[in-house]
């Protein structure tokens, strides 16, 4: 089929097709030129596009359509399908409370034709130095089951529960219907629940492209769902998922979603504690795909879940003190990494997230090091060793907000920003001893630069 365009050249839809160019975005994006909707450079064209996928035994946790939303670029073979995190619920009481308080997670009812892009999602190369200019795939997430499950309702009232099998289904569509096949690099990318379904489904899924499109190298990046089955600071009885203990939470809620994990993963525990697969330093050795771990020593779900409460107390800050040297010790030997020492969560759906370094190297440099290396394995029981260029980066010193370009926190009580002095008081430091060991007066200390006391504190903790 000719098109003629505004009379000045023909498009033969058929040889843009062959050639990996969807010939339907194309004439929308030439449309909008014509009618002037792109005011200084193209605006729509950085908005991804609703898709349903085509099985429709597939669903949200209401039964409702699962999908994704799509921004092409065909002058790429890089794709990244992000997984959408957003906790998750694990028996009949918590789903019911989450259908009430946020039905947005579990339904698609309203979602939006379109939706922008933010952090590595982003279409500005400024925002996302690392992929702005790729194919971007966002899956929303409507299953609570933190990517896993494989249960379908069989009465009504009942909930489905198929995070894994929509992730299969949405890399199915993206291959059959979406030219991902002629694909050089696929990341398979989530923060929250959905760094938790990366680990889990990224072997998965690179078995599914290596029957669907074997040619396509796979990778993942796990973003902010590296939690620890540790001790609770304080035990409440499990009623909702934000207090529910981490391991009492995963095992109800893995009988609920039939959840899968890795074949490897499962081989190495008992039929009743294959739910330990879901935490990051259980399941990461037994991974076949590289993937790449970001996250946060000092992760504000973590202490969450292990009902910290607002840190106004020293016992308080000395628990979030040991979360992260508990972090450190669970990523030492992983061997693509970054992993700041803020008390944050989520770092790749965040607009600022190139603004984070570790030693001078942020995370869009990170990872470009890391898509460079072409011989890329997972280590974990071995010591780490040195690369050519910098895609393991932790910071070593020990307390929260230790590195000075983490996002900022506040205070508990006022909401207001925290400077690194009130941090240290809340610790429960003497800032008396640490003015002296210093070799200035506490006034000096107190007047001293956010940003030059830290470097100073860091350099003499080393």
């Amino acid at each position: 089929m000719v098109l003629a365009a505004s009379n000045h050249f023909p498009l033969d839809l058929a040889e843009l097709d062959a050639i990996g160019i969807n010939a339907e975005d194309l004439l929308v994006h030439l449309k909008h030129l014509a009618d002037g909707n792109y005011v200084c450079g193209p605006r729509q064209m950085s908005e991804m596009k609703r898709h349903f996928i085509r099985n429709p035994s597939v669903t949200c946790n209401d039964g409702s359509k699962a999908g994704y939303y799509l921004r092409r670029s065909p002058s790429s073979s890089r794709w990244i399908v992000f997984l959408e995190g957003g906790w998750m619920c694990f028996d009949q009481g918590s789903c019911q409370g989450r259908w009430i308080n946020t039905p947005h997670l579990m339904s698609s009812g309203h979602w939006a034709e379109t939706r922008k892009g933010d952090g590595i999602l982003s279409w500005n190369p400024d925002e996302n130095p690392f992929i702005h200019d790729g194919n971007l795939v966002y899956v929303p997430y409507c299953s609570s089951d933190s990517w896993s499950g494989t249960y379908k309702a069989q009465a009504k009232g009942e909930f489905s529960f198929m995070g894994s099998l929509i992730l299969q289904e949405v890399i199915r569509d993206l291959v059959e219907h979406h030219d991902m096949e002629s694909a050089s690099k696929l990341y398979l990318a989530g923060s929250s629940a959905g760094g938790t379904g990366v680990l889990l489904n990224l072997d998965r899924v690179a078995a599914q492209m290596s029957l669907l499109a074997p040619r396509v190298e796979v990778r993942g990046i796990a973003d902010s769902g590296w939690f620890l089955d540790n001790k609770q600071y304080e035990h409440v009885k499990c009623s909702e998922v934000h207090s529910c203990a981490p391991t009492e939470a995963v095992m109800r809620g893995f009988k609920l979603w039939h959840a899968e994990v890795p074949d490897k993963c499962r081989g190495q525990y008992p039929d009743d504690q294959h739910w330990r697969c879901f935490f990051g330093y259980r399941i990461y050795s037994t991974l076949k795909t590289p993937v790449f771990v970001v996250q946060h020593l000092f992760d504000e779900a973590q202490i969450t879940v292990n009902n910290v409460g607002p840190p106004v107390k020293k016992a308080q800050w000395q628990y979030i003190h040991n979360i992260g040297q508990d972090m450190k010790r669970t990523l030492t030997n992983v061997s693509a990494l970054f992993a700041p020492a803020c008390l944050s969560h989520i770092v790749l759906a965040r607009s600022e997230w190139q603004r984070v370094s570790i030693s001078g190297v942020t995370l869009p440099e990170a990872l470009k090091c890391w898509e460079d290396g072409r011989q890329e394995t997972n280590h974990y029981e071995v010591t780490h060793q040195k690369d050519r260029c910098s895609h393991h980066r932790m910071d070593h010193c020990a307390w929260p907000q230790c590195n000075f370009s983490c996002p900022k926190i506040r205070n508990p009580f006022t909401g207001e920003e925290m400077d690194f002095i009130d941090l240290l008081m809340q610790f429960g430091l003497d800032l008396s001893s640490i003015a002296e060991a210093l070799g200035m007066d506490l006034p000096t200390l107190q007047a001293m630069d956010h940003d030059v006391l830290l470097r100073l504190l860091v350099k003499n903790s080393r």
